[in-house]
């Protein structure tokens, strides 16, 4: 029987495991990748198990705990005791299900198991060649926002490198100087979880680009490869010194992943209002969509 026991916190030292495991089992949603889980670590506490060939995960927040459904070979005895598992936990949504394939599993095992949409944690996926190209009407004023960056700004875009990381470092405290981080815990979270990334970008296989606006470093992207067909960008950020310098970040970082993926995944919104709009105005191919369980619900089907 799994116990809370078998699982184990994610470290740096396990990457090998995971990037072995993930090319026979390919992820859709960022939230199970390893790079996202150990550059949030400090806030989310994930853990894993390797149980009969599957890594089973958890994530920690506030001193509650989820489950998620097992990644790899379909094993309906070991579905059942994740869920008995997840029952257990103090959380209202114990359980969660990030892909498609496990989705429609699970609801064939478990036909009257009810699986609540979690909207907030949909990932948004474009084509990687319409945010490089940006074509057509729907893309227009984006088009002419870029163009007048261009005219305004003086951008050079260069790659992340050991010889300007701490130079963005030095942005990102100006970064959070203008969002107010002190003021949100997530905030700081989201910084923490940048500088992680930045410190050991060879290491996660990460690449990145800067863009120097008049001279000075006031937008960048972290992002890799997600899967064989989707890039994951796993952070974006900007200050609005010069205009569109978001626009900049995202066309800059689609042209280079454009040459080698055929979708980008820029993850989810959060809830946020002003995400929301901002991710939906670039028109996503489709969505990599979360589903969770209510604990009540587990009881009733286990029971």
């Amino acid at each position: 029987m799994l116990k809370d026991v078998y699982f184990k916190p994610i470290s740096m030292g396990d990457r090998d495991l995971f990037v072995s495991h993930y090319k026979s089992f390919p992820q859709v949603h960022s939230d199970n990748t390893f790079t996202n889980m150990i550059c949030w670590n400090g806030y989310a506490h994930y853990r894993y198990a390797f149980v009969e060939g599957c890594i089973i995960l958890s994530s920690t927040v506030d001193g509650k705990t989820a489950y998620r459904a097992p990644i790899g070979p379909k094993d309906p005895e070991l579905l059942a005791q994740v869920l008995a598992l997840a029952a257990k936990s103090d959380k209202d949504l114990p359980f969660i299900i990030l892909d498609p394939g496990n989705r429609e599993w699970i609801s064939e095992l478990y036909p009257k198991l009810s699986l609540y949409p979690m909207r907030d944690y949909f990932d948004y996926v474009y084509r990687a060649s319409d945010l490089a190209k940006l074509p057509g009407k729907k893309y227009q004023t984006i088009r002419k926002q870029l163009n007048q960056f261009q005219r305004d700004c003086s951008p050079r875009v260069e790659h992340v490198t050991p010889e300007n990381v701490q130079e963005i470092r030095d942005f990102l405290d100006l970064w959070c100087d203008w969002k107010d981080c002190d003021s949100d815990p997530m905030l700081i979270h989201e910084k923490e979880a940048v500088i992680f990334a930045l410190s050991h970008l060879s290491e996660l296989g990460l690449s990145g680009i800067a863009i120097r606006a008049e001279g000075k470093i006031g937008g960048m992207s972290v992002f890799e490869g997600l899967n064989q067909d989707t890039a994951l960008v796993h952070f974006e950020k900007g200050i609005p010194d010069c205009k569109s310098i978001y626009r900049a970040v995202n066309a800059e970082a689609a042209r280079i992943l454009a040459r080698d993926y055929t979708y980008i995944n820029r993850e989810s919104d959060m809830g946020v209002e002003g995400i929301r709009e901002a991710k939906t105005r670039y028109h996503p191919d489709h969505m990599a969509e979360v589903y969770a369980v209510k604990k009540e619900d587990i009881d009733e089907i286990l029971s």
